[in-house]
Parts: structure tokens; sequence; C-alpha cells
């Protein structure tokens, strides 16, 4: 099969990011500018993976609020958009080739806690009061848990020939779709889903108070930010929520002006949904699932999760988990897969094809949007 390519473990984190690798050179040490009164020398690397991709300053530092986004988000799904989805958001307002990224440094773990809490429980609190008196069922409808988290993200530029600081925050806020709640103490858990109205209006409300309160913070008095509206979805959910409206707060204002709508979808394939958005790429998913049942019946399920961006499909994801254990099974198993994702797949979709067993990765397959070859890695012990 001539179109196979097959590729090193080095290359394929590279190969993910959809391009090609850049040539190197030596990095470059500046100094960062933290606050008014220091001052730390830090490393802007060299490589830069692709356009829509920041440089991130060395050495890395964590989030100062890293580890409640796994706490507060329902799943894995959502956390990694929350994130993702964010920086996708940023790349509008500070542009990748001009701008480096680092996890937000201003809002502890502390803060974060205290502005996600009722009003009644701290005054910081973000979320609505409850009453004494007010029963879970009238809690879960009255007054719900609309925020879940906030996601913070720096990106820095450089000021001068040896120096960076920060030229813009963005802030993303991880709403509720759901309320889970119990009626009495270990008892069972319930739900509410919240409308959609709520969620836009209340997480809208709840931005105007956080920009004003960024705006007293030392460091953060003066540069643009950006805010995002993100909606996760329930627990049982296996495909992420989307940011639905973000806004650009000038620098040094308070206030916001207006909000942007987002168009972006997460769909599951194969999907029962029959409109004419998803009937296509169903189609070649169902054909493509065929195919490889015809010849290989050793696999649980495939599902695909397919990424739309106002309303065009921009990436599909398969994950295909399998029982077979034989080395030569799985290259066989790939090779073919690998040729079916080129015939049943419009050349302009990049795919991205990950099989799996009960012992981990087993082979990945990956093509490139209009590529006329996938990469194909076969996992070694």
């Amino acid at each position: 099969m001539n179109r196979l390519r097959f590729i090193p473990a080095m290359l394929v984190t590279a190969m993910l990011a959809g391009c090609s690798l850049p040539s190197l050179s030596k990095d470059s040490s500046v100094v960062q500018t933290t606050t008014k009164d220091k001052e730390e020398t830090t490393i802007i690397p060299s490589m830069q993976i692709d356009d829509q991709y920041y440089r991130t300053l060395l050495p890395y530092k964590e989030s100062a609020s890293r580890g409640l986004i796994v706490s507060n988000i329902n799943t894995k799904y959502d956390v990694k958009e929350a994130e993702s989805g964010l920086l996708r958001l940023s790349q509008q307002a500070f542009d990748p080739d001009k701008y480096f990224f680092q996890e937000g440094q201003y809002l502890d773990k502390d803060t974060v806690t205290s502005w996600l809490a009722r009003g009644n429980q701290d005054p910081e609190g973000l979320n609505p009061k409850e009453t004494k008196n007010m029963t879970p069922d009238e809690r879960a409808k009255k007054a719900p848990i609309y925020l879940a988290h906030i996601v913070e993200q720096n990106y820095l530029q450089k000021t001068g020939k040896n120096k960076v600081k920060l030229a813009g925050i963005s802030i993303g806020l991880a709403l509720n779709s759901t309320y889970y709640y119990q009626k009495e103490e270990y008892g069972a858990t319930y739900d509410e889903e919240i409308p959609v109205s709520l969620i836009e209006s209340q997480g809208k409300r709840m931005a105007s108070q956080v920009v004003k309160r960024l705006r007293q913070i030392d460091g953060l008095s003066e540069v643009p930010i950006t805010v995002g509206l993100f909606k996760q979805q329930s627990k049982s959910a296996i495909t992420p929520g989307t940011y639905f409206a973000y806004t650009d707060v000038d620098k040094g204002s308070a206030s916001i002006k207006s909000w942007k709508k987002v168009n972006e979808k997460y769909v599951l394939f194969p999907t029962s949904d029959s409109t004419n958005k998803y009937r296509d790429i169903n189609e070649n998913f169902n054909y493509f699932k065929q195919d490889i049942d015809k010849y290989f019946s050793n696999y649980t399920n495939i599902v695909g999760t397919g990424f739309y961006q106002n309303n065009k499909i921009k990436k599909l994801e398969i994950q295909i988990p399998i029982k077979f254990y034989g080395t030569s099974e799985i290259i066989g198993f790939t090779q073919y897969m690998a040729g079916e994702v080129m015939d049943q797949f419009p050349k302009g979709l990049e795919i991205e094809v990950n099989v799996t067993s009960v012992n981990g990765p087993e082979a990945l397959v990956v093509k490139e949007a209009n590529a006329d070859e996938p990469y194909i890695h076969i996992y070694n012990d």
C-alpha cells in the first residue's frame, strides 16, 4: 500500500499538531517582569510547532490554581476543551506569532475557590445565594450553581531586546448545563437541567464582575482581557461542551461593551441526526465502519467525534478499541484501516485515528487535510 507512511515515536507529537517540523535555532534568554518590583530570567523556545500554536516560556510555570479544574469540571473531555477552546478564542486577540503563552499566574486556588462559592457562603462568591428554608428542589430550580470553574491564561510579549511582560489575559468561565443535588445526605443524586437562556444571562452577569475584580489585581489594571463563556456537558456525556460566546475588553477598561457568538460543536458518530449538517460525514463514517467489519470483527466498537466550526467539520477523531494481541495482526489491521481512511472520507478533512487495547495505545493514524497519504505509527512495548 504505497500511500502509507510509517513514522517513529519521536515525531508523533509534531504530526498531531498538523504541521511539518521547523528548523531549530538557539533559544532566547530574556528577563520577564512578573510584578513592578520583581524580575526573573526566562527562556523563549526557538521552535514554534505551527503558526496557530503559542510558544511557551520556560521554565514552565504551572497555573496558580492548578488541580482545581479536574475536581470542578464534570468530564475529562470538558477539562481539555475548557482550556484548548480558550486558546482558540485567544488567538483572535493575541496573535501566536507575537505573543507567548503562560498558564494563569494571577488567580490562585484560594481566589478561585472564593469566587466559585455561593454569595451567602463567601462575600466574593459569584454563585447565587441560598436561604436557610430553601428545599433542595427549590434550590435546584431557583438557585443552582451556575459557575463551575474559572480558567486563566496569560499572554506575554517582548517589550525590548531582552525583556517580556504580561500583555494580555484570557478568562474562561465554565458554566453548568446540569445541576446535581441530593435531597438528603448520602441519598440519591438528582439532576436539574439549566435553561440555555439562564446559562447565558448568568454567565454574562458574572463575567462583568470578574472583569471589574481583575482590574483591581496588581499587574492587571491595564492589559487587554478576553472572556469566554463555556457550557460544560453533563457527567454522562462522552463529547465535550464548547464556548458559546466571548468578549474582548479594551486595555484599561473595566466594562464589557458587547459579546460575540461562537459557533462550535462536537458531534458523536455514528449519529441518528438526519439533518443535512451531519449526513455526509455520517454516511462516510458508516461506510468506513462497514468495510472494516467485513475483514476485522475483533474489536468492540468504533466511535468518532467530529469538531464543527460555523457548521463545517474541521476535524474527525476516531477511537477503535481492539481485542487482538498479536503484533502482526495489529499491523495488518492498521494498514487496512489507514487505506479506508483515505478512501472513505473527504480529502480536505483532518482525521486522527487511535487504536487501543487493554494494554494501552496500539496504533495511531493521522491524515492531515488534503494530504495524499496518512502518517502511521505502531506503538512498541
